[in-house]
């Protein structure tokens, strides 16, 4: 899969890791568009080419009073707005067989959350689509068995696929990055490195997941160091407030910093 397929993705020749990054859920367009316009600015300023993420809605919360959008559609128009504004492609989660030609009428790529990532219906729904699939792996998958759902859209008549590690589960509540999975899944296609998620604390009592932001930087090197072909980070600016996994984001104002190290990092792997 070459990122050049994407459109509208910018700095393919740059020799850079690709971001998926934005807000993990569509709250409304003004905090679309100024988390947008932010990453943008500063993707553009690192070469880095950036895909714009945001979940249209969600379905998987821990309660049925959580937040899980602001309603389909309208969610939808708000990704294409982002779209057309800054000229940069967007991803979005599908949970439903009937979601994957809905949302892709809106977005340049569709994601198969975690836990529906065996749902063979849902997978060949997405890739019959023939947008880029991005198979986030199960926490309870080892690396090797992504090559199933790879192959998956492969057999369903689209070689476009990305898989995305956002941890595997350690014990009731916690998560760990096993970064041997990262060249195992390299083998199957590109590999993306879910930073945020992947410091999740679920199943938490109280039904709203915790997380360690503290360690964001540290998973996001390490994450470079091995070679990833993309990194995934959930950034908001006001995480705290935020309406779905605030406690695991990265602080807007804290993305050029990271993004920049991550760069030198890069820069440097590039010549060993």
């Amino acid at each position: 899969m070459n990122l050049k397929e994407i459109p509208n993705i910018k700095h393919t020749d740059s020799n850079n890791f690709f971001l998926l990054c934005g807000p993990c859920a569509i709250e409304g367009e003004d905090m679309a568009l100024r988390i947008a316009e932010k990453v943008v600015s500063i993707t553009d300023k690192l070469e880095i080419p950036y895909v714009f993420k945001g979940s249209f809605k969600k379905a998987n919360r821990s309660r049925v009073d959580s937040f899980t959008g602001i309603g389909n559609e309208k969610a939808l128009e708000i990704l294409k707005k982002v779209s057309e504004t800054f000229n940069i492609p967007t991803v979005t989660d599908i949970h439903e067989v009937s979601d994957a030609a809905f949302a892709a009428q809106y977005v340049d790529v569709l994601q198969i959350p975690a836990f529906l990532v065996r749902q063979t219906d849902l997978v060949v729904a997405a890739a019959k689509t023939g947008k880029v699939v991005n198979l986030k792996k199960g926490q309870f998958m080892s690396p090797e068995a992504m090559q199933h759902a790879v192959q998956k859209v492969k057999d369903s008549g689209n070689n476009k696929a990305w898989i995305t590690d956002r941890g595997t589960m350690f014990g009731y509540q916690d998560m760990i990055v096993d970064f041997r999975g990262i060249p195992t899944m390299r083998q199957f296609a590109p590999t993306v490195l879910d930073v945020t998620h992947s410091l999740q604390q679920p199943n938490q009592s109280s039904g709203v997941t915790g997380g360690r932001p503290d360690m964001i930087e540290t998973i996001a090197r390490a994450g470079v160091v091995n070679n990833v072909d993309g990194l995934f980070i959930e950034t908001h600016f006001d995480p705290a407030n935020a309406k779905s996994d605030g406690a695991n984001m990265l602080h807007l104002d804290n993305l050029e910093n990271l993004l920049s190290n991550l760069v030198a990092i890069k820069k440097t792997i590039n010549t060993l």
